[in-house]
């Protein structure tokens, strides 16, 4: 089965990220939240300390959920990865990009037998580009990257297109030029995503949820303007509002 078309909704746009050190943490967040936010991120942290059995459990409770562990490893370890996330019920995970072709064609085909396997959709499967923490003199300086950071998104985006991905995750700065290059149908998740007058913290390449929302990006992925704020749920209706705006 095909992955889900992306959210009219806009609610279901936003993806809050529980990047928190403890299931307790993740559950009080998740009460907070109820009835505001219907998709949630569990990246290394959580994952790490409460493993699959948390992801299982949300997704047993109807929760979406992004698994964000950007898989990046050979070939034949990262299909067993994108098999088991499949097997998991996720709504998407993510490999990284820079990890080839044939590493994200696995990645693809993996998540894809597992899902026909099972009879379920198969989870929507993305390509992480370039970290939203690196800028321009980063990429050249340390990795070695010639191009803009806008070409080698659009170049690494290019290659999952041809590895059978269903989109990336990338910048605010690049979702326009995504959505031209690749057209309506590639899905765009977007973190670095800041709400008017928060602080970027540790993002090099950001903007507001309107802004984001504007360019082109299917789904906005929030962590600390809203898990550590006072009123999570209040915070999380200001980036909603923001985005319709």
């Amino acid at each position: 089965m095909t992955p889900p078309d992306p959210p009219t909704d806009l609610k279901d746009r936003l993806i809050v990220a529980l990047d928190v050190e403890t299931v307790a943490d993740a559950e009080r967040l998740l009460d907070r939240l109820q009835g505001q936010v219907t998709r949630f991120k569990i990246g290394s942290q959580l994952f790490t300390a409460a493993g699959p059995a948390f992801v299982r459990e949300l997704v047993s409770r109807g929760e979406k959920v992004f698994l964000d562990l950007k898989f990046h490893d050979i070939p034949n370890t990262v299909a067993g990865a994108a098999r088991e996330a499949a097997r998991l019920g996720v709504l998407m995970f993510n490999v990284h990009a820079s990890g080839g072709r044939a590493m994200m064609t696995a990645a693809a085909e993996g998540a894809t037998a597992a899902a026909k396997e099972l009879g379920v959709r198969k989870p929507i499967a993305l390509a992480v580009t370039v970290l939203t923490s690196l800028d321009r003199g980063a990429l050249s300086r340390e990795l070695g990257v010639a191009s803009s950071v806008e070409g080698h998104v659009l170049h690494l985006a290019g290659l999952a297109a041809a590895s059978g991905l269903d989109g990336c995750v990338a910048s605010p700065n690049e979702i326009a030029a995504l959505r031209t290059n690749r057209g309506p149908a590639w899905v765009i998740v977007t973190p670095g995503v800041r709400p008017a007058g928060s602080a970027a913290g540790d993002q090099s390449r950001i903007a507001t949820p309107g802004a984001a929302a504007r360019a082109g990006a299917h789904y906005l992925v929030v962590g600390r303007p809203i898990t550590a704020a006072p009123d999570p749920a209040a915070a999380a209706a200001a980036v909603l509002r923001e985005m319709a705006s």
